[in-house]
């Protein structure tokens, strides 16, 4: 039988090789996502929820202000821009719309370069109606790339039901994403679903890329 010492070594090894396939195939096998995500260094940062004490610096997600009819959205099952602008105007005095996720819609977002350091993605919601039977909340998923190209999703976040617009807590994307881009960062896409019934309104969707402080 071999030696415990021995069993580790084989071990550390199997997964060195493994993490250095991953990363030759990724750079052989870039998805939509590394092809589609916009750079890194050119995003704009603010604080929009100074007021809700967060003071991290995040930048807008595409679109994600629902103004420009959802640009680069992938949006099914009847989820649309709406008129009506979250109640806090946080993206400007001038926005005069949302976007609407009636029951069995979803809305897929634009990819966004992050690092890997625990990004965070926050953003404005409200409940329209729960559903038959009331209970209706709304999953956020994270969409990433393996590194054969592929595209996986994970939830990161259930907003809980408000008849009134507020914002999210902040839902932190997972870290052991691979590092596809340059840099230690990778691109990822979220997902936005009702679940049990009922419909959603969503806007001003905010991305802390690096989860500064």
């Amino acid at each position: 039988m071999l030696s415990r010492r021995l069993k580790q070594r084989i071990g550390s090894t199997t997964v060195l090789a493994l993490c250095a396939l991953s990363l030759s195939a990724a750079s052989a096998n870039a998805g939509v996502l590394v092809r589609s995500a916009p750079p890194c260094d050119a995003q704009p940062l603010s604080s929009p929820f100074v007021p809700w004490l967060d003071f991290a610096r995040y930048t807008p997600l595409a679109s994600g202000d629902f103004e420009s009819a959802a640009a680069g959205w992938r949006l099914r099952g009847g989820a649309g821009v709406a008129a009506g602008n979250e109640t806090f105007q946080v993206g400007g005095p001038d926005d005069a719309s949302s976007l609407s996720l009636p029951a069995g819609s979803s809305a897929t977002s634009p990819a966004i370069c992050v690092g890997l350091t625990h990004p965070t993605l926050r953003f404005f919601a409200k409940r329209r109606n729960g559903g038959t039977l009331g209970l209706s909340l709304l999953q956020v998923d994270v969409l990433f790339e393996t590194a054969l190209g592929d595209v996986a999703r994970l939830p990161i976040g259930i907003v809980t039901p408000s008849s009134r617009w507020r914002p999210t807590l902040p839902m932190t994307v997972l870290a052991n994403l691979l590092a596809l881009l340059p840099g230690e960062r990778t691109p990822v896409a979220f997902r936005f679903k009702p679940l049990l019934g009922g419909a959603w309104s969503i806007d001003d969707v905010y991305v802390d890329p690096y989860q500064r402080r």
